[in-house]
């Protein structure tokens, strides 16, 4: 059985700016344009059976605004009459309204079972498309820069299932094969599950393609990846050949190559709803953990092996159980016994008691915690100072529910830590694993369309943006851009709904869900002298923030950044911020 290499993350030390002393409010007046919009955005509520948090990561937040990142300053959504409307800025003095490249042959408001249409450009000529049915469409557009040659049809639509949405597509060419693969999420119910939500996480892989001139496109490939989380990043490499994910919980292959139903056999559906090897318990004290051995097994069958932060289990010279301790134990103290059931119960004493374990043995996925009702209601009890039924109605008294100034550092990531996983297009193996840790997930942009999508992580108080080159075995994610302090300044918006950044990294950006828009451009030279006077030094540079208001009450559902400008989008408006007055 091959491993994954665990790889990490390189940072550039250049890159760094350890004297970066903060953003700078500017009150300098940011052009603002509006268009008002002939028909309203394609927005799909949530319903009631789509309670979970999943949920409202994947479709909740869902950006309507999609950026064609090959043509500069070009950006489309989906409106309630089923239109793909663009607008293409040339001249911000000469906006025309947006205008329609393609109407979806279904009627969006027939089916009450969807999800919202989603877009994704492939390539300069190439765009797939959902209608949130359950569709595929694979569009050839012509260059889409040029109006005479632009001409949006209908190349490839098939019916694949439940409904999905688009979070990536590329365009390959091979010899004479031309392929289009594309990754689709859904979240399903999973009916056999009794624990947690009920719910999982479904990324098809799916590549369409079309031989020689002489044949029809079709489906080639199927390939389906299930995780219990939404990925916070998924994309195909360039050449096809791998797949990156960023996700708070592990993704696998369930299902392989074209005959989906053929292929479930008895083996990969044990996979699915593989049993956990141990269940373990906590208390204050001590931990109990639990293994179903074998059918007459004996104590002679048995060797346990305590050490202070290790356990060691074997089972008839096979080894069932091996790690390092998530803390140290009192190994002299504890015990273990064969039940009456045939189960092997161990009893470890916690030195450090009070400390509550988050896993038994560290990076060990193989047992479930299981807590009791008595826990829960602890655990609690012991959160219920952090909430309140109002947001904080009265800050002047004792206790305010939350004071976001006593927060620490430790205190910002509010979920376990996520991991970047790469997976062999072909294998269908994890090649690398990256463990991000405490490195918060906070946005991708392209960079450069021919290139995967970069991911901008919060390292300490920055955010840092890498490029993944999958060519590059050694050094896969590089670090190319740094925002200073942009990762602290980002936990402080309560309300922030979408995060971005200009493809030229010169400024990083995000909205709130209402109205208000803060940007944070990288430092530049100062034109007059100024002197900071703690430290008595000339200051060369100075980063601004700024602050733009849109004029509306409509919940903001899309947002892009250019180089040159901020495109927001709300229920019957777009606004354009211009940002680089420069020019």
């Amino acid at each position: 059985m091959e491993v994954a290499a665990n790889c990490s993350l390189r940072v550039k030390r250049p890159l760094l700016d350890p004297r970066f002393e903060g953003y700078k409010l500017s009150l300098e007046p940011l052009p603002c344009y509006q268009l008002e919009l002939d028909a309203a955005v394609a927005e799909v509520k949530l319903r009631d059976d789509q309670y979970t948090l999943e949920h409202m990561h994947a479709f909740g937040m869902y950006n309507y605004l999609h950026c064609d990142s090959w043509y500069q300053d070009s950006v489309y959504y989906i409106d309630n009459l089923g239109r793909v409307m663009n607008l293409t800025v040339m001249l911000d003095s000469a906006l025309g309204k947006p205008r329609e490249v393609f109407r979806l042959p279904t009627d969006l408001t027939a089916c009450d079972n969807r999800l919202c249409a989603s877009v994704h450009f492939s390539s300069s000529t190439w765009v797939t498309l959902s209608d949130g049915t359950g569709r595929l469409y694979v569009i050839g557009t012509g260059e889409r820069g040029n109006s005479a040659s632009e001409r949006w049809e209908i190349i490839f639509n098939e019916e694949l299932g439940s409904p999905f949405i688009i979070i990536h597509s590329i365009s390959l060419l091979k010899a004479e094969e031309h392929s289009v693969a594309t990754l689709l999420l859904r979240i399903e119910k999973e009916e056999l599950d009794l624990k947690g939500s009920g719910f999982y996480v479904s990324l098809e892989w799916v590549t369409i393609s079309k031989k020689n001139k002489d044949q029809k496109y079709e489906i080639t490939k199927r390939d389906i990846l299930r995780g219990k989380s939404v990925p916070h990043y998924a994309a195909i490499e360039p050449d096809g050949s791998g797949l990156m994910i960023v996700s708070y919980k592990a993704f696998k292959f369930v299902q392989v190559g074209q005959a989906l139903e053929e292929n479930m056999d008895e083996d990969m559906s044990e996979k699915i709803k593989v049993e956990p090897l141990y269940y373990w318990q906590q208390t204050e004290d001590d931990l109990t953990v639990t293994i179903q051995l074998p059918e007459n097994s004996t104590k002679e069958d048995i060797q346990v092996q305590f050490l202070p932060d290790h356990i060691n289990i074997v089972l008839r010279d096979h080894r069932i159980l091996e790690g390092t301790l998530y803390s140290s134990i009192d190994h002299e103290s504890s015990t273990w016994i064969i039940k009456e059931n045939d189960s092997l119960e161990i009893s470890l004493m916690k030195k450090n008691e009070g400390l509550t374990w988050p896993e038994l043995i560290v990076g060990d996925k193989q047992g479930e915690l299981i807590r009791d009702s008595a826990q829960c209601a602890a655990i609690a009890e012991r959160l219920m100072h952090l909430t309140s039924e109002e947001l904080n109605p009265n800050p002047d008294k004792e206790k305010p529910p939350c004071n976001a100034q006593e927060l620490e550092e430790c205190d910002i990531f509010f979920e376990e830590s996520s991991s970047l996983c790469r997976f062999d297009g072909n294998t269908l193996k994890t090649t690398h694993v990256v463990n991000l840790g405490s490195n918060q997930y906070l946005f991708s942009v392209i960079l450069d369309p021919k290139e995967m999508p970069c991911f901008c992580l919060r390292h300490d108080v920055d955010a840092l943006l890498w490029q993944p080159h999958s060519s590059k075995q050694e050094d896969m994610w590089e670090h190319v851009a740094t925002f200073n302090a942009l990762g602290y300044v980002q936990a402080s918006k309560r309300d922030k709904k979408f995060f971005a950044c200009a493809p030229n990294y010169s400024y990083a950006a995000l909205c709130e869900c209402l109205r208000r828009v803060f940007i944070y451009r990288q430092p530049v030279p100062m034109s007059t002298v100024l002197y900071n006077r703690k430290e008595g030094r000339q200051v060369g540079q100075v980063a601004k923030q700024q602050v733009a208001s849109l004029e509306t009450n409509d919940p903001i559902l899309g947002f892009q950044a250019t180089n040159e400008r901020l495109f927001v989008l709300t229920t019957k408006n777009l606004f354009l911020i211009k940002v680089n007055t420069e020019n």
